[in-house]
């Protein structure tokens, strides 16, 4: 099948390339010369384990074909998905504006029938408004339906979430559009979820919003069992284990962030809003977030003594996840700028996300590894759970750090072991 993805970010490439491996011929479009210009030589802008070298591949098989055209494009391909950014406006609620811009072009260029998807996430509502969009603009010779077919992709896991889902959404509202698409979704094993297009738009805020919540309840656990004398952690553990809960998504931190859950919780609340429903859930869910944030900081200042100026702090971690490079709404840009406001001098590290950090956060020393930014150092604080971090010689941390003081912003060493080399050691929800 001939498809096109309108949209070059994270979820446009990684599912292009992925389609194309499975045989079909992908065009995806951009708007930039210089990157579409890379993406021909295999050149990627994103971070993602696997990516490059599946784009590479099928490149070379002629199979992935990038382009700034969409009359190159469009007339030839069975489907176009529309993967285009969505970002909150200063109310919450989603910028629609570059959907709805991608979808007049699309209307232009249609050529006999076709299925105009949206994998972009939306609120509902959004594809109806596209389809009045694409009637208005395409020729009286072509025919088309629209869908909503969300995605569910973890950054650094992309490539295995996409060929083995837990479940693929997709809504239509014509047989003819829902065959098409199950047709193309036949080589992912994922458990099919068949709606109307408003179901399978909302499907993907519903699960972004509960998995937000599920870290702030187990943000809010960490902290009342600090303040209890219970072992947070381990009350997260009994809890998992209860098959109804599962144990994925409640391990306390420094809070949640990346191109996600921020963005869709706050356009879950705007778009409640707009139907005069309060969802004060979320908005809890918000401001328990902010206090995990906050509370590293608290940690910080207390572990210190109270006074922040001219301390230097490292941190472990730049990315809001390990196994990628995004810094959107990462809680070390927070993190780094209150320590800044307060004197302190910032060093950072992060396996990948250096180059991304440096257009984020200012008058920080970037660190070649972390045993730079131990160096001298009167706190290390991990923000990111990067597995290099756990294989750290802490021996050797402790040796070179001015004061020996470790927060552990993930939980990721053993308290007791910690302790023994000689750290001052404080965690997220342990005694």
């Amino acid at each position: 099948m001939t498809i096109t993805f309108v949209g070059h970010g994270y979820v446009g490439l990684v599912t292009a390339a992925i389609f194309a491996d499975l045989g079909n011929t992908v065009w995806v479009i951009g708007h930039t010369r210089g990157k579409i210009d890379n993406l021909k030589k295999g050149v990627i802008p994103i971070y993602e384990p696997g990516l490059e070298e599946l784009v590479k591949r099928n490149v070379k098989a002629k199979r992935l074909l990038f382009t700034l055209d969409y009359d190159q494009a469009i007339p030839a391909s069975k489907v176009v998905f529309i993967a285009v950014g969505t970002p909150p406006k200063a109310t919450g609620e989603a910028d629609l504006s570059v959907v709805f811009e991608v979808a007049e072009k699309i209307g232009k260029h249609l050529d006999g029938y076709t299925v105009v998807a949206t994998k972009s996430t939306v609120p509902a509502g959004t594809n109806q408004k596209v389809k009045k969009i694409i009637e208005t603009v395409k020729s009286d010779k072509t025919t088309f339906d629209v869908a909503s077919v969300p995605e569910f992709l973890r950054e650094g896991q992309a490539l295995s979430d996409t060929l083995h889902p837990d479940r693929i959404v997709i809504g239509t509202e014509s047989r003819q559009a829902r065959d098409v698409m199950v047709e193309l979704h036949k080589p992912i094993d994922g458990t099919f979820v068949l709606t109307n297009i408003e179901t399978a738009e909302m499907i993907k805020y519903a699960a972004n919003a509960f998995l937000a919540t599920k870290i702030s309840f187990a943000n809010a656990i960490a902290q009342l069992s600090e303040l209890t004398g219970a072992d947070g952690i381990k009350v997260l553990t009994g809890i998992g284990l209860d098959k109804r809960v599962g144990s994925s998504f409640l391990s306390p931190g420094a809070g949640y962030g990346g191109s996600c859950f921020p963005k869709d919780v706050k356009a879950l609340i705007a778009i409640a809003r707009q139907y005069n429903y309060d969802f004060a859930l979320l908005k809890d869910v918000e401001e328990i977030n902010r206090q995990a944030t906050s509370g590293i900081i608290m940690k910080a200042k207390k572990l210190l003594g109270g006074d922040l100026k001219n301390k230097s702090i490292g941190i472990l971690g730049l990315s809001f996840k390990p196994d990628t490079d995004d810094m959107r709404d990462a809680p070390s840009i927070i993190l780094v700028n209150a320590f800044q406001q307060d004197g302190a001098k910032v060093k950072a590290y992060d396996p990948i996300a250096m180059k991304s950090a440096q257009s984020k956060i200012k008058n920080v020393e970037f660190c070649k590894d972390s045993y730079s930014v131990a160096t001298d150092a009167d706190i290390l604080i991990v923000v990111t759970e990067w597995n290099e971090f756990m294989q750290l010689d802490l021996q050797k941390i402790k040796n070179i750090m001015k004061q020996p003081i470790l927060l552990d912003g993930r939980n990721i060493y053993d308290p007791e072991e910690v302790k023994k080399i000689g750290f001052v050691y404080q965690g997220v929800g342990r005694k």
